[in-house]
């Protein structure tokens, strides 16, 4: 799909209703509310039954939202495909939605995108407190969510240890980096916290998507779980991304290196794009094309 602009929240929303209309089987829900009380929605393909299930996330950073879209666009064309009772990529739709579930949440940060894309208003309680935060009225590089803490960080993963840096280095609440008062401080990262623990029986792996780089991201400070060398490198092939580590502030409190950690599960960061953030929304298709083999063959990986 062609993207003039950048998918707001009010327009995500928008869409996933009317596809979940469109497609009895894609089910629409929600993981908790964030921060100004906006659902955070998520939707699900697959069989209540399946016994094995995967997490889709995008939009921790409000900055990279492009990564929104490409999600839109994975779900869309699911839906079309197993609809017309199609294969894609050798893979039977038909098959895939009774064998594995696919849990996708295109927006974990929406007050965050609602404040790059739209700014403040006056009615917005946190208006004065986020405005000296972003030094004036400039949110285009927001990455934050609606009181200035990077959801990326937020998670118990070493966090303590980052606390640390933030001192050395100065960072506070501001447009991106802080990691909260505690982990899971902020009810976005709660929420998916929740749902992880509550489904982590059947949840055999996580897919993050970022942007941009055009690397994957499969260790927490080095520590491999169990397949995901195996399976990292078949996503390197599949996206023609380079396996990468993360460095310096990019190694702590994120959702890749906590469920790496808590649960000694595979998870991937996907930097989708090149260039500086935002990427131009234009870009979306590209991504979307590089990606798609990956997001359709990831459930059966496991």
């Amino acid at each position: 799909m062609k993207y003039e602009q950048e998918l707001t929240y009010e327009a995500l929303m928008e869409k996933l209703i009317f596809l979940s209309k469109k497609y009895e089987f894609l089910k629409l829900s929600y993981i908790g509310t964030s921060i100004l009380s906006r659902p955070i929605p998520m939707i699900t393909i697959g069989e209540s039954d399946a016994k094995k299930s995967v997490l889709y996330v995008s939009t921790h950073h409000a900055s990279e939202n492009i990564c929104t879209c490409t999600l839109v666009d994975f779900i869309e064309e699911y839906a079309k495909m197993y609809e017309d009772k199609r294969s894609v990529f050798g893979i039977n739709l038909s098959v895939l939605y009774k064998m594995r579930r696919i849990h996708i949440i295109p927006m974990l940060n929406p007050d965050g995108v609602s404040y790059r894309l739209e700014g403040i208003n006056d009615s917005n309680p946190l208006k004065e407190r986020v405005e000296k935060l972003s030094n004036g009225c400039d949110f285009s590089h927001w990455n934050a969510n609606a009181r200035g803490v990077d959801l990326n960080h937020n998670y118990d993963a070493y966090f303590y240890d980052y606390k640390e840096i933030e001192k050395e280095r100065g960072i506070c609440e501001g447009a991106s980096k802080y990691s909260g008062e505690s982990p899971e401080s902020e009810p976005e990262t709660a929420a998916l916290c929740r749902f992880i623990r509550y489904n982590i029986d059947t949840l055999c792996g996580i897919l993050t998507l970022h942007s941009q780089g055009e690397e994957i991201y499969y260790k927490s400070n080095g520590t491999v779980s169990p397949k995901s060398e195996l399976i990292a490198k078949t996503l390197s092939t599949m996206t023609d991304y380079k396996l990468a580590q993360a460095e310096d502030t990019a190694s702590y409190g994120g959702l890749t290196d906590w469920f790496i950690k808590e649960f000694s599960k595979p998870s991937f960061t996907l930097e989708c794009g090149k260039g500086e953030n935002p990427l131009d929304i234009k870009n979306a298709p590209a991504i979307y094309a590089r990606i798609r083999k990956a997001l359709f063959n990831f459930p059966i990986l496991f």
